[in-house]
């Protein structure tokens, strides 16, 4: 019986090394797996591409609109500046102006009084 113990031990442990697991075999649903992992980076990658066209484009757009500000802002404060330089120049002339009128006033007032005496 010992012969025979033996022998089925042996037995075993050569069907056990036999029937070791081959790490670089995969099973059907590891296969399933991993198609549908190279499928969902396969999108991603087509997806990838506009997105980032997508985000160029946008950022374009941003730095166009400030650009369009910038040149607004600009344009605003040197018509502003005009109207200030505008109103000054006006102020002048209306004090010119008034003092001519008032200059006139006063002649007639003198040739007024003469002509009284």
């Amino acid at each position: 019986m010992k012969a025979t113990t033996v022998c089925g031990a042996l037995l075993v442990l050569a069907m056990a090394t036999g029937c070791t697991r081959d790490d670089d075999a995969i099973g059907p649903a590891q296969k399933a797996g991993k198609a549908v992992d190279e499928a969902g980076d396969k999108v991603a990658k087509g997806l990838r591409a506009p997105l980032e066209k997508a985000d160029e484009a946008a950022q374009q757009a941003r730095e166009r609109a400030e650009d369009a500000r910038r040149h607004l802002a600009e344009r605003t404060e040197a018509a502003r500046d005009k109207i200030v330089d505008a109103t000054e120049e006006a102020g002048r002339g209306l004090e010119k102006a008034t003092g001519k009128v008032g200059e006139k006033v006063e002649k007639v007032g003198e040739k007024m009084q003469e002509a009284a005496r």
